[in-house]
């Protein structure tokens, strides 16, 4: 089996500069937790999103298995809409309604996960019968479990923490099991 650790960035406060929006002290006390609760499992390979949150999300366990985080433009978190939402919520309810429908310079769930898909069959074909974490985001992160598996909605994503650790067992590009790592205090 090959195992991925989706990674889902811990507390940044918000910016409209998604690039490098940092994790809060709070994130970054998460972050640690992040560390601590991964090291004790077998670590192949670090991916993430290309934004600072996620990179900083996943870098303590890179570096205690001294190895790189390897960044995929294609994991970044998918963009909702240029500009700022009136109710980010309910913008974000609709788009998962509707997988087709994109808000002004947004994108939809399907060219979301278009996007995202092959970037992770790469990581899977690139790293049979090994560990992988990657660090992400809440939608894109839940676009790419849905891809697999129908279950994983706008209801899923809505009991989604900052962070949170999903990992998932292939067998080859066919998904096996789900199991949920993280545990909330």
């Amino acid at each position: 089996m090959t195992e991925i650790y989706f990674v889902r960035h811990a507390h940044a406060h918000y910016s409209e500069d998604e690039y490098h929006r940092p994790l809060s002290a709070q994130g970054q006390r998460d972050a640690e937790c992040v560390t601590n609760l991964l090291k004790h499992h077998r670590i192949d390979a670090v991916y993430a999103s290309p934004y600072r949150r996620a990179i900083q999300t996943v870098e303590g366990i890179a570096q205690a298995r001294l190895l790189p985080v390897q960044t995929i433009d294609a994991l970044k978190e998918r963009q909702l809409a240029t500009g700022k939402l009136e109710d980010f919520h309910a913008a974000v309810q609709r788009v998962w309604q509707e997988p087709s429908f994109a808000w002004a310079g947004g994108e939809s769930n399907q060219q979301a996960m278009a996007r995202a898909i092959p970037s992770l069959r790469n990581i899977l074909l690139t790293h049979p019968q090994e560990s992988v974490v990657i660090g992400t985001h809440g939608n894109i992160m839940a676009l790419m479990m849905q891809y697999f598996d129908a279950q994983y909605d706008y209801a899923f994503w809505q009991t989604l923490s900052m962070p949170d650790i999903y990992r998932l067992a292939f067998q080859g590009l066919s998904l096996q099991e789900v199991t949920r790592v993280w545990q909330e205090d």
